[in-house]
């Protein structure tokens, strides 16, 4: 059973099919080629919320769907619960 899908290779974060706990590993799966990944959960991960899949630099540009969608100012952890508290949008 998988945790969350993310859609693309290039891709810096995954999208929660369930509700992933604090501590529990989770599987990824890649839409655009099927293959999974797993990692460790350090925050809970609600429904639909992002989850960082790997460690992004601070001032990193986050990758979903392979287009830029935001920048982490202080950088990503894998398995870190990414969201307004930890992305700020590439627009404004």
């Amino acid at each position: 059973m998988h945790h969350f899908l993310i859609h693309k290779q290039k891709d810096h974060v995954g999208v929660a099919t369930t509700d992933i706990r604090a501590g529990e590993t989770a599987v990824g799966i890649y839409m655009d080629d099927d293959t999974a990944i797993e990692l460790i959960s350090l925050r809970d991960v609600p429904l639909g919320h992002k989850i960082a899949i790997e460690d992004l630099e601070a001032g990193g540009r986050v990758i979903e769907y392979g287009t830029p969608i935001g920048v982490a100012p202080l950088g990503l952890k894998r398995g870190e619960y990414v969201h307004t508290h930890n992305l700020k949008t590439a627009r404004w």
